[in-house]
């Protein structure tokens, strides 16, 4: 089953510069990329493999994109979606990780053979930075409650200034009960009782590890948008660094995550009647079964699921698909 090429759906005014990028990019293409998304301001990404058999000197593409770009706060939704099974039901959290310095500052050095030292920096300017985003975004998503996940009793000085930072933040926000949380509490806390989580903060490596355990508990990468946010540009992708190279080119991997991030540009971009649009679309689709793809208990392809979001589209708003000429 096929896309038709004579239609266009949902008709959303946004043209789309290409730039490709692998995990092996030369400095041109890593050039390339950063001038594209100069330039348009925003960008929808795919997941770059970070391979770790390339030598120490290889510095991470997506930690280039972000610590260049500046895009301190990775934003991502993990929300129970219809039809799809899981063990835990009515989750609803918002993960806010900063993202461009704790252990991702690429500072690292043997400092004699078999002793190597990884510099882990946590500054207070962007411990207030990224609480204060929390906070702002949890006052106006109307949340009741924001958590800051840490290490403070282990790494008194290092997370104790990012814990004292929120806890700075907090006092300015009256309105919204303030909580702090051991990470490995958190964890074993997320995975029994994830109800309890509203809006989560915390440092970069913690971030990263909550991310993919909260994609897990609402079905998998394949489900969850993310974004990575600063003061002058935005880029959007599917919430974990899972590459899928295992099913590439098989027809199988499943879409939902990549059009909801997708959805969440288009939000940032005040294109917000198409981002319904088409939210309400990939939603309505989850509750045929027989579309969803295996990472998710299914048999359907990608094509199927894609197929089945336009059927939605079509039956839902007609006005929104163009035959194309």
């Amino acid at each position: 089953m096929t896309v038709d090429d004579s239609e266009r759906h949902a008709c959303v005014p946004v043209d789309f510069e290409e730039v490709i990028v692998s995990s092996e990019a030369s400095e041109e293409d890593m050039k390339n990329a950063l001038m594209a998304i100069r330039r348009n301001r925003v960008a929808l990404k795919g997941n770059i493999e970070t391979n770790h058999n390339l030598p120490p000197t290889h510095t991470s593409r997506n930690n280039i994109l972000r610590t260049s770009l500046d895009l301190f706060a990775n934003v991502i939704h993990c929300k129970s979606l219809p039809g799809v099974a899981t063990r835990h039901h009515d989750i609803d959290i918002l993960i806010v990780r900063e993202n461009t310095e704790g252990e991702y500052s690429s500072l690292e050095h043997e400092s004699v053979s078999g002793v190597v030292e990884s510099l882990k920096i946590i500054t207070k300017v962007k411990s207030l930075r990224i609480a204060e985003y929390a906070f702002k975004l949890a006052h106006e998503a109307g949340r009741k409650k924001v958590t800051a996940v840490h290490k403070a009793n282990i790494m008194k000085l290092g997370d104790g200034l990012f814990l004292q930072c929120c806890k700075e933040v907090a006092a300015g926000y009256p309105n919204i009960t303030f909580e702090s949380m051991i990470v490995d509490n958190t964890t074993m806390q997320l995975v029994s009782r994830p109800q309890q989580f509203d809006v989560m903060v915390m440092p970069n490596l913690y971030g990263n590890i909550v991310n993919n355990v909260c994609a897990g508990l609402v079905g998998g990468p394949g489900l969850v948008p993310g974004a990575n946010y600063g003061h002058n540009y935005a880029v959007f992708e599917t919430a974990t660094r899972n590459t899928g190279k295992s099913i590439a080119g098989k027809n199988i991997a499943n879409p939902t995550a990549m059009l909801l991030a997708g959805c969440m540009m288009l939000d940032h971009l005040k294109l917000h009647s198409y981002a319904s649009a088409i939210r309400k679309a990939v939603l309505a689709s989850m509750d045929d079964p027989d579309t969803h793809t295996p990472d998710i208990g299914g048999q359907g392809t990608t094509s199927e699921a894609v197929q089945s979001i336009l059927k939605q589209i079509r039956h839902t708003d007609p006005s929104l698909v163009q035959v194309v000429k």
